[in-house]
């Protein structure tokens, strides 16, 4: 008897693997360092805009998100013409691919990036186009150049890249972009742009601003402390925006999610202290992996990398067996994210042990 069966590219689409929370060890604190979260309790005033949105549940949210498009146009200085909202940044990769691609166009992407670009491509029915990153973990543009092809509709940019951590420079990215045929959505990836410390670092609203096929995406997630509540936003040109919005999840942005960003943009200042905060753990952290012999990758996000091939999965369970949990991609490397100073204290204790 036949069955329904779900499309072709259903059973293509691999799984999202989470950061897992850590295991329970008798006398030890846990800390979880395996999904790059801001270890910040929420910002000041956050909680009780959220508390007071949770009292009236029983409305549907503002479809519209008039009051969240409005602050964030304030304080970027864009159009609200210009903004698409998506339930995180992992939302936004599906409506940009959705927009965008019909079955078997090409996406062109760095690899190893975002767990999220091939699943949300194989999703789409779209082809992923992966191009290696460099020794150092870094996006090989050139190549990534040359693997565009006449089928290709987006290339994303993941900068800083996640799991890998450097990020691209803006002279980088105006090169590559000029060379990109203009019909092509060019994504700047930019969940970790807060975090970010070096010269000629990428300015995404002013890259936004000059070419029409670029779209930015940020996310309320890292910096900001919500990964709880879902809430990224794209920047981009009114008819791409427009196009996001139009394939966007009805009523996607909850309520709580829209009142908790909008006190979370109202408390940028607390924010910046504790991300500035966050940049310099992480420069103490990578100082101490570089006095062991680690040469790591240039992170400019909240956390490092360990490329250590086939002892990746070793290294994960040495880390939770003393109460701190990372995320391992078999066979390639781990990622950790930079956390509570004695979680990460403890992540230096065990990398010695794997020192190169």
């Amino acid at each position: 008897m036949a069955t329904p069966q779900p499309r072709s590219n259903v059973a293509q689409i691999p799984a999202y693997v989470p950061g897992k929370p850590p295991t329970v060890q008798e006398g030890l604190t846990s800390y979880k360092l395996s999904s790059n979260e801001n270890p910040y309790p929420p910002l000041p005033g956050v909680v009780e805009a959220a508390t007071g949105a949770v009292a009236t549940m029983n409305r549907y949210p503002d479809m519209g998100s008039s009051a969240l498009y409005a602050a964030l146009a304030a304080r970027l200085e864009v159009p609200e013409s210009d903004l698409a909202l998506g339930t995180g940044s992992v939302a936004l990769i599906y409506q940009v691919l959705g927009s965008f691609c019909d079955a078997g166009d090409e996406v062109v992407y760095a690899w190893r990036s975002f767990e999220a670009y091939p699943i949300a491509v194989a999703a789409a029915g779209a082809t992923s186009v992966q191009v290696p990153v460099t020794a150092e973990g870094r996006h090989d543009l050139d190549a990534m150049l040359a693997a565009i092809t006449d089928r290709t509709k987006v290339v994303f940019v993941c900068t800083p890249n996640n799991p890998t951590g450097p990020s691209v420079t803006q002279s980088e990215l105006d090169a590559f972009i000029a060379a990109v045929p203009s019909h092509v959505v060019v994504v700047v990836d930019e969940a970790y742009v807060e975090f970010v410390r070096m010269d000629d670092a990428v300015d995404g609203v002013a890259t936004y601003r000059g070419h029409e096929n670029v779209v930015l995406f940020r996310t309320f997630s890292k910096a900001y402390g919500l990964a709880g509540f879902r809430v990224g936003y794209a920047v981009a040109h009114a008819p791409i925006a427009s196009a996001l919005r139009a394939v966007s999840l009805p009523f996607g942005v909850n309520a709580v999610a829209q009142a908790a960003a909008i006190a979370s943009l109202e408390a940028e200042d607390d924010l910046l202290e504790r991300v500035e905060a966050l940049a310099e753990e992480r420069t103490r952290v990578q100082a101490a992996l570089a006095e062991q012999g680690w040469q790591l990758p240039a992170s400019q996000g909240n956390f490092v990398w360990f490329a250590l091939g086939d002892r990746s999965m070793e290294l994960a369970a040495a880390a939770d067996a003393v109460g701190i949990t990372v995320r391992p991609f078999a066979g390639e490397g781990v990622r950790v994210t930079i956390g509570e100073p004695e979680g990460n204290d403890r992540l230096i204790d065990v990398a010695a042990h794997f020192r190169p």
